[in-house]
Parts: structure tokens; sequence; C-alpha cells
């Protein structure tokens, strides 16, 4: 009589939810190893939405996260964070963010809190209200351009006075 060896069995079944089961040489000799523990996610770590260069979106998009364009978008948009527009990207929608990059094409108004920047190859037609733009060589741009001051921080302190107040009639 003779016993079969592990490695033409084949692989053995693990049930789910149970550690997993590691063939050892010889007929029975099985060893468990332990679960692993799932990696933490960093805390440091961006979350970035994309619209791939296959997609067709009709409509409106708001996102807190920041939000990668290289696709098609006609609507309007708006953005907590930087919105990129990739090199594919072709929006016909206004837009509504705190930075802006254009890398592809955007027709519509563009509405930013902090910078827009038109990159190489970038097109945008449409009015620009800002803080802060840079346009660079080899792009194109037709519209105009409201640069925006950030508005001073106004700081009240209330008056103390203390001096008694007198209502005395005369």
């Amino acid at each position: 009589m003779w016993n079969k060896r592990t490695d033409e069995m084949g692989p053995v079944p693990v049930p789910r939810n149970q550690p997993e089961a590691v063939p050892m040489r010889g007929p029975t000799a099985t060893v468990t190893a332990a679960p692993q523990p799932e990696p933490a996610p960093s805390p440091m770590v961006k979350q970035v939405a994309a619209i791939g260069a296959s997609m067709n979106i009709k409509g409106e998009i708001r996102t807190r996260e920041e939000l990668y364009v290289d696709g098609e978008v006609e609507g309007s948009l708006e953005s907590h964070s930087l919105l990129t527009v990739g090199p594919n990207g072709k929006v016909r929608a206004n837009i509504k963010a705190r930075e802006v990059v254009v890398f592809g094409s955007v027709r519509g108004n563009v509405d930013v809190t902090e910078k827009i920047a038109i990159r190489d190859k970038g097109s945008l037609i449409g009015d620009i209200k800002t803080a802060g733009i840079s346009i660079d060589d080899g792009a194109y741009f037709k519209g105009s351009i409201d640069i925006m001051r950030p508005e001073p921080k106004v700081t009240t302190k209330p008056v103390k006075t203390d001096a008694p107040v007198s209502t005395a009639a005369v």
C-alpha cells in the first residue's frame, strides 16, 4: 500500500473566515497560518476622484475631494478642493472650485477662490473670477478675468467702559 503525495492531491480547500491551512510534505501534516491583520490606512492619503477618458457625464458634479477630469463633462462642476482637467478632458460647464488646473479644454465660466492655471496646450473659453492666475505659453484663453482680492479679516473688539452711566433726570 502506498500514500499519495500532497502535491498530487491539488490545493486544499479553505473554509471562509478560517485561517488558511498550509499543506506540508507528508500525507497528513498541515500547519495553520495565523490570519494577517489588514494594514491601517495612512492618515496622509489624498482621495482623488477621477472621471476617465472614456466617460461622458451630463449633469451636476459636486465634491469635497480632489477631482481629475479626463473625459467629457457637460453641466456644472463644483469642488471644495483641486479640480484638474486632464489632457483628454473636455468640459462644457461652469466651474466653481478652490483651485483649477487646465491641461485640456474648458468652455464655461470659472469661479476660483484661490488660483487657476491654464497649462501648455490647455484652452479656456469663458470668464474667470479668481484671486490668482497663471497662463502658460502655448495655452489658449478667450474671455475676461476678474481678479478678486481676499477681503481683510476684520476683528472687532468690544469697547469696555469703567465709568458708571447716569440716568438722572434734570
